[in-house]
Parts: structure tokens; C-alpha cells; sequence
């Protein structure tokens, strides 16, 4: 038997999720459950670390890759301990290289193969589903990922919930994170706005899995009543005029209740022979769609019980109809669609809602005839000419055939005649060869009456059959032609639905598709230039080509062999023939997608010139800000100490003075190095960045960039081989990236502690390794930290990273190098430059 899996699900890091896990641990233990720990990561929180007191905890297994030890969850020795229940957090990890699974949620599912209950802990943040939504919202990457199935299989999933306040005071009293990491923290992806967001998109996804239970639960016990618990309004679309009143009145409804919503359905007939406009509900679907609504199409005879079944289906509260397009007659003899579904409709609130098309009665639409007019030719032949034919044929035999057998040869012509011509001349034959028969075969003969009563009931119930087969075969043969053209319809209306969900959204390909499927000489998108005049139809200055397919495209919609008004300024453009009127239906669904299509793109294109303005805009602020935030520093240092010089108030020593002009000198040397930073970064940025590589000896490079520290030299250690080969670099700008590098990890590790830089070769590649041993970066941030002006919002001046890592990755990749961070084994940091070797 599998074992249940249970999650607890949080806003952030930081709200709760493990510490909730851990007493839930304990409570199991308190009732006699036996509960072991398989992987709890504390994060070094007390009061979390002092729940783990007394429980049994699984040892982790020990994992060694690229020379550094990990440890990750020991599947195998949870499996043979064979718990009751095992606590096992942070269900999106992403295992060590080497281990059995990438991920741990497969390590759980292992776990919980074997019969074991697992209770586990995951943020929103993880979930595949909105991993790209929280990246919008916070600026951060999440590389630990979770597939949403995986948590909505869970058996029980709990909202672990925080304010956002709450949850800040909390990392300002030192619960969250270390306190040297509190004031960054709380200055990016802790502020109150992103906190406020995750929060929603975690409430809104737990309601989305409660309502997934709620359906399946009234489905498992057959509950088909409604359950208020959040207002959903149905609109019923039919493709007429009336649909867009509805949706707007449906919208305005659903807008009343926060968090209402709003779905549109229209119901097809089984046969898929009578449908609505597609182009008209194209246009509705895509209006219901833009009011945040979703469209929804079901197949059912009997309408109004397709509509409530549909609405039961989903929940609904309410239900909005139009009011009859019926005339005044024919809801005499019915009662229609509206009083049918609300005299069924039970609890569902039913809105009648009326329109101007409101009982003035159905548009008949006229089809083609059944037959083709050569065929309908041959059958008025083969009525007028057949009969006289038999007739005569059979007159020298009316003393041999009885009239029956001659009333069944003439039956038999007649289906000949409704087989051939259709209806009418069938008719025409029957009424026809029902007077020969009298005239010709039925006592007394030559007279148009009848002595006996049984031959009149044979020739009536001849007209009778004669009719209906011909009706039949007129109705099969008008079925027929439907079919075909609802296949056809059916197979373009594909095309266009694969062309759409294939991504081909570009205009000049839909616009092909649309003139192959026609056969038209071109197909043309124009585009009104100016206001609407009357006679500017044919005016083709009027108009400009959006887009076009074929040769010869048209200028203007008159000169076109049909045209299609997409809205007062697009009009949809077709060259080659004339189409008929039932063609008009699948051209303007092409017509409605093409005008989708020129909307994505001009929104795409809006897009893209609005990005550089915005990265613009965005590295001026943060020029701003790195310039108050970088300068301040050396800026006031190097002040403070010129002004104590120049001071006649204070008597200085000797050595005093020579500590006050080092200090102006550090300053001044590190205020010219920001400033080499910012003009460095605005250069290679511009693309302008001059590059002298040659073969570069790095014993010759590395001692150099350990002396531009300055004080800072004596905490930095080089381990760097005589035996590495020479690399292919600018010398210069390699000593900047060492140096930027080394003054960061100087900056952010311990003062015990020193930064050790190293060197190795792994094929064509040296790699050159800057060692700290300070906080370190949590994994999540590793690319985030090389955008520049990171510390934008930042007012710690002792940590952020400003200008030099951006920098320092910038001119590796010039170079041809990579720059990328590790993990250093037992905490900190370690940078990667990697630079080819020369050959």
C-alpha cells in the first residue's frame, strides 16, 4: 500500500513551513506514531533546531563531488528503517550529481512507494506553474523547481500563512537569517509588495487545489446541486446578434463579487450539421476572453439540459440567457430554451436578459438546393418523357398485368425520377402516373374515375409512397451536401486552430493558409490610413497593406471579389473569385485570427521598443544610486582626512599626519577604481571596449593584482603553480578582474579567515579560483549578483556587490573566459575564472 504524502505549502522562506512540520512530528510521536526525521534543514533557528530534541533522526548520506563533501537525504536507510511517518523538508532540492534521483521530490516518491507516510515542506516559489511569475515579480531566477502534479497528488496540503509585517518582523528579530544578512534581505526579496504578491499567488493556488477537491468530492457522491461557494456566472452564447450584450451583462454580474467567475458555453448540436457563426463567436469568445472570462463548448440535442448540465458541472450560481429571438407564433407552440432551463434550472439564478433582436424572429437562412441543376434538369426529363414511356410500354399488356404490378412499375420510376432529380419532379411524376393509372389501367378504362375502392386506396397510398420516398431522398441528398460542407468547414477551421496552436501567428502564413484553402489569387490585410470617408472604398490611397498572400494584392476593398470588415479600420481582402455566402462564415474566422495576429505583433513590437527605453531608464537610476551608494564612502574618507590636515587647531604628530595622508591615499585609490569601474562598465555595455589579447604568464599577472590591493594584500594568499601554461588574455583587464574579485571576497570573509586564490588546468582551460570563507550566496541569487548595481535600495555600505562582479564577468567573457560562482565547501563563496590556454 503507498504511503500518503503531505505537504506544507508557504508564501516565502522563512513563514513557518518547517517549523509546523516538525510539530506535527512531535504530535505524532505524543499518540504513539513512530516518526523519524529523514531531512530537516534548521538553517541554524533555534527554536526550530529545539523541536529536532528527542526525535530519532535518519544520518544523512555523505556525497562527494568535485573535491567537496555533501550530504543528502539516505533513501535506502529510510526505507529500511521502515518508519510510520518520515519528515523530510524541502521537497524541490535539487540532488547532488551522483545521487539516484535529480530531484528529492522523486527520492519521497521512492519513500512513499514503500508504504511510508512522508511529511514535507515546499514554497510557492518552487512550483513549476508560477516559477515564471515569481522571477517577474522578484527579479530572482528560482533554478528548484517542483512539478505542480507532483503537490497536487498530495494527499493533504496545508497553507502555512504570514502577513508580510509578520513575517519582516520576524527576520528583523534574527529568526529568518543570520542578522548580517537581515538588511539585504529585507531590501530585495523580502519587501512588502513581493511579499504581498507571493502570498496571493499561494492563496490563490491552494483555493484552486480545494476547489479540485470540492468537484471531486460532489462527483464521488453523486452531489449534482449547487454549492455556493463562490459565484460563477454561465452566459449562453448562441453566435447572434445578441452575444455580446450578454457576455457585457454576464462580466458586469460576475464584477459584483470579488473573485467571481465568469465562463461562456455554447451548445452544438450531436449531428454538427446546424451550427452558429464562427466569426461571430470567434468575436464573442475573444471578448469573453479579454474580460477575463473562459469559453467552453459542449454537444447536446436537448439544450437546455446541455446548459444546466454544464452549469452544474462547474459549480454555477448563476445563469444568463438572452430573451428569445422567436416570433410571437412559435413560442405559442413551444416554450423555448429560456422557460425550459428556468423551470429546470433549480438553484441556479437564471437572468433573462433582453436585446434588440428579442422576438423578432429568426433569420432563415437559405441554403443551396439539394441537387445540382444538371441533375434536377435530368429528373424533370425523365418525369415528363418516363411516364408516357411506360404507359405506352405497358398498354399492350393490361390484360396480363394485374394493377398492382403495374402500380409498382410506376412506384419504381417514380424512385427512379426522386433518385435522379430530387422532390419536385418526383412529385410531378407521382401526381402524373396516378392519372395514367386511372386513365389508362383502371377500370373503366379512359375514364379519370375508379369503380372499385380498393384501386382508389392502391393509387392514394402510390402519391403517398411516391411522396415520401422522394422527400426522403431530396432530404438525404440536401444531408449529404451539409455534411460535405460542414466537413469542409470543419477541416478549415482546423487548419486555422493547428496554424494557431503551432505558434504560426505570423500574418503573411495565416493569410496563405486562408488563400490555400479557397483557392484565391491573393488574400490582403489593409488597414484604414486616415478617418472614414463615404467613397473611400475605392480609394486606395485610403488604405495600406498590412499583409498579403498571392500575387496582385488588392489596394483597396472595392476592387476586391469579396471583403470582409474586420472593424472600421481592417478590412480582410480576397482576389480570385467570388465566394458564396456560406463561405463568408469560415472567412471570417480567418478574418477575426488575422486580426488577433496583427495585435500580437504590434503588442510584440511595442514590447521591444519599450525594452531598451526600460533597461535605459533602469541603469540610469542605477548609475544614480551606485554613484551616491559606491562614491559616498572614499568620497567622505578621503574629505574627512584633507580637512583634519588643514586644521590649525590640532597640533599633529608626525606619525598622525602620515596615518591621515595613507588614509586620504586608500580613498582617493579606491575612489579612482569605482570610477575606472563605472567608465569600464559604460564601455563594454557600448560595445566599444578596446581588447589586446596575447599569451599571458599568470605568474606574472597575479603577484601584480595582489599588490593593487594595498592594505588589502596581506589577506590575500596566492597558490599558483610556475608549471601553468600561459593563458590567452589582456593582461590588463585581467588584473582588473582578479582585483575586483580579491576585494570582494577580502571584503565579505571573516577577519580570520584569508581569501586563498588558486590555480589548476583542465584540458585547454586554466581555471583560476577565488576562495572566501565569508557568508556566501544562497544558489537561487548566483546569477543575480553579476547584474550590475545590485545594491540598489541596499544602504549597508559594507556588503552588496555594486559594480565589480558585473564588471569583472563582463571583461572575463570579452576575453573569451567564463566567470561563474561555487559554493565553497563549509560555507562562502568561490569564483571561477576560466580562460582558455594559448595554444
Amino acid at each position: 500500500m503507498r504511503g500518503r504524502l503531505r505537504v506544507y505549502l508557504g508564501a516565502a522562506p522563512g513563514v513557518g513551513k518547517t517549523y509546523a512540520m516538525l510539530s506535527e512530528g512531535r504530535r505524532g510521536l505524543e499518540r504513539g506514531r513512530d516518526v523519524v526525521v529523514g531531512l530537516v534543514e534548521t538553517h541554524g533557528r533555534p527554536r526550530t533546531t529545539a523541536l529536532l530534541e528527542g526525535m530519532e533522526v535518519i544520518p544523512r548520506r555523505t556525497v562527494v563531488y568535485r573535491g567537496a563533501t555533501f550530504t543528502e537525504l539516505d533513501v535506502d536507510a529510510v526505507i529500511a528503517r521502515r518508519p510510520r511517518v518520515a519528515l523530510i523538508d524541502e521537497l524541490a532540492h535539487t540532488n547532488v550529481p551522483g545521487s539516484h534521483h535529480a530531484k528529492r521530490w522523486q527520492d519521497i516518491d521512492d519513500i512513499l512507494d514503500a508504504g511510508i507516510d512522508v511529511i514535507s515542506t515546499v514554497n510557492i516559489q518552487h512550483l513549476e506553474s508560477v516559477n515564471d511569475v515569481v522571477q517577474e515579480i522578484t527579479g530572482v531566477p528560482q533554478r528548484e523547481t517542483v512539478p505542480d502534479e507532483v503537490v497536487r497528488r498530495a494527499d493533504q496540503i496545508e497553507l502555512v500563512d504570514m502577513s508580510p509585517e509578520a513575517l519582516r518582523r520576524r527576520m528583523a528579530h534574527g529568526n529568518v537569517y543570520a542578522p548580517e544578512k537581515v538588511s539585504a534581505a529585507m531590501a530585495n526579496y523580502f519587501r512588502v509588495g513581493n511579499l504581498t504578491a507571493l502570498r496571493e499567488l499561494a492563496l490563490l493556488w491552494v483555493a484552486g487545489k480545494v476547489d479540485d477537491q470540492l468537484d471531486r468530492y460532489r462527483a464521488d457522491h453523486g452531489i449534482e446541486r449547487t454549492w455556493e461557494t463562490r459565484e460563477r456566472v454561465v452566459v449562453a452564447l448562441t453566435g447572434g446578434p445578441e452575444g455580446d450584450t450578454l457576455v457585457r451583462r454576464a462580466a458586469r454580474i460576475a464584477a459584483r463579487t470579488k473573485g467571481a467567475d465568469l465562463l461562456a458555453v455554447h451548445v452544438t448540436s450531436a449531428d454538427g450539421l446546424a451550427g452558429a457563426d464562427p466569426a461571430s463567436l470567434a468575436r464573442q469568445r475573444a471578448l469573453v476572453e479579454s474580460m477575463g472570462g473562459t469559453y467552453h463548448q459542449v454537444v447536446g440535442d436537448d439544450i437546455p439540459r446541455a446548459l444546466l448540465d454544464f452549469a452544474r458541472g462547474v459549480n454555477a450560481t448563476q445563469l444568463v440567457l438572452g430573451a428569445s429571438r422567436r416570433g410571437r407564433f412559435a413560442q405559442v407552440l413551444a416554450r423555448g430554451v429560456g422557460v425550459e432551463t428556468t423551470a429546470l434550472s433549480g438553484g441556479i439564478d437564471v437572468h433573462m436578459v433582453t436585446h434588440e433582436a428579442a422576438k423578432k424572429g429568426r433569420r432563415r437562412v437559405h441554403g443551396k438546393a439539394a441537387l445540382t441543376r444538371e441533375r434536377r434538369i435530368l429528373g424533370w426529363i425523365v418525369a415528363v418523357a418516363g411516364m408516357p414511356a411506360l404507359t405506352a410500354a405497358l398498354s399492350p399488356f393490361r390484360d396480363v398485368i394485374s394493377l398492382p404490378s403495374e402500380i409498382l412499375l410506376f412506384l419504381c420510376l417514380v424512385v427512379g425520377v426522386a433518385l435522379i432529380g430530387g422532390m419536385w419532379p418526383a412529385i410531378v411524376a407521382a401526381v402524373g402516373g396516378s392519372l395514367l393509372l386511372n386513365w389508362f389501367f383502371t377500370p373503366p378504362i379512359g375514364r379519370i374515375t375508379i369503380a372499385d375502392p380498393e384501386n382508389l386506396l392502391a393509387l392514394i397510398v402510390f402519391v403517398l409512397v411516391a411522396a415520401a420516398v422522394s422527400t426522403i431522398v431530396d432530404l438525404a441528398a440536401r444531408r449529404t451536401r451539409q455534411a460535405a460542407r460542414a466537413s469542409s468547414e470543419a477541416e478549415a477551421l482546423s487548419t486555422l486552430a493547428g496554424h494557431v496552436l503551432r505558434g504560426e501567428a505570423a500574418l503573411p502564413s495565416l493569410l496563405g493558409r486562408l488563400r490555400e484553402t479557397f483557392g484565391l489569387d491573393s488574400v490582403t490585410l489593409l488597414e484604414r490610413t486616415g478617418e472614414p470617408t463615404p467613397d473611400d472604398q475605392a480609394e486606395p490611397s485610403a488604405w495600406r497593406i498590412i499583409a498579403t498572400s498571392g500575387a496582385a494584392p488588392c489596394t483597396a476593398p472595392a476592387v476586391a471579389d469579396t471583403d470582409v470588415v474586420i472593424s472600421d479600420d481592417l478590412v480582410l481582402a480576397a482576389r480570385g473569385k467570388l465566394l458564396d455566402a456560406s463561405d463568408r462564415r469560415v472567412l471570417e474566422a480567418f478574418a477575426a485570427e488575422a486580426a488577433v495576429a496583427l495585435r500580437q505583433e504590434r503588442l510584440q513590437e511595442e514590447a521591444e521598443l519599450a525594452k531598451p527605453l526600460a533597461e535605459a531608464d533602469r541603469m540610469r537610476t542605477a548609475l544614480l544610486a551606485a554613484v551616491s551608494h559606491d562614491l559616498r564612502t572614499p568620497l567622505s574618507a578621503a574629505k574627512a582626512a584633507v580637512e583634519s590636515l588643514r586644521s590649525q587647531d590640532i597640533t599633529w604628530t608626525g606619525e598622525d599626519r602620515d596615518e591621515l595622508l595613507a588614509t586620504a591615499d586608500e580613498s582617493l585609490a579606491r575612489l579612482d577604481r569605482l570610477v575606472e569601474n563605472l567608465l569600464d562598465m559604460s564601455r563594454l555595455q557600448a560595445g566599444v571596449l578596446g581588447l589586446a589579447l596575447q599569451p599571458v604568464a599568470l605568474e606574472e599577472v597575479v603577484p601584480r593584482a595582489i599588490d593593487d590591493l594595498g592594505p588589502a594584500r596581506d589577506r590575500v594568499e596566492g597558490d599558483i603553480s610556475v608549471e601553468l601554461p600561459e593563458i590567452v588574455a589582456d593582461p590588463a583587464l585581467l588584473e582588473r578582474v582578479l582585483v575586483n574579485l580579491m576585494a570582494n571576497a577580502v571584503r565579505h570573509s571573516p577577519p580570520e579567515h584569508r581569501v586563498l586564490l588558486t590555480g589548476s588546468r583542465h584540458d585547454d582551460v586554466v581555471e583560476l579560483r577565488i576562495i572566501d570563507r565569508g557568508p556566501g550566496v544562497p544558489p537561487e541569487d548566483h546569477e543575480r549578483i553579476f547584474l550590475p548595481f545590485q545594491r540598489l535600495g541596499d544602504r549597508d555600505n559594507g556588503t552588496g556587490v555594486g559594480l565589480g562582479l558585473a564588471l569583472s564577468r563582463g571583461l572575463t567573457e570579452a576575453m573569451g573566459g567564463t566567470l561563474i560562482p561555487e559554493e565553497t565547501p563549509g560555507g562562502g563563496l568561490t569564483m571561477i575564472v576560466r580562460m582558455p590556454v594559448s595554444p
